[in-house]
């Protein structure tokens, strides 16, 4: 009998060692879900302002805004036939 007491200690030590593998298992799998996500909505935020930052910067660089924050701004003006100077080299 106590071979069999044993083989039973034994199975129900490893039933208890399987279930609290299960549940480790399960916790690490909702962790990584949860990191997951927390990534993902980080990459959407990131792509939201790319997007954003893609456009002030085609705002911000049009030429007609450049020429004329350069008339008023800088009091610039395009230069006369006769004032431009050809350099060679």
């Amino acid at each position: 009998m106590s071979g069999l007491r044993i083989a039973v200690v034994v199975l129900v030590a490893l039933n208890l060692a399987t279930a609290m593998a299960v549940v480790y298992s399960k916790h690490q799998s909702r962790m990584q879900f949860q990191n997951m996500r927390t990534v993902q909505k980080a990459i959407d935020n990131a792509n939201i302002e790319w997007g954003r930052l893609q456009i002030e910067e085609s705002t911000l660089a049009r030429f007609g805004r450049i020429e004329d924050l350069a008339t008023r701004k800088l009091n610039m003006r395009m230069p006369e036939h006769n004032e431009i100077k050809m350099v060679f080299k």
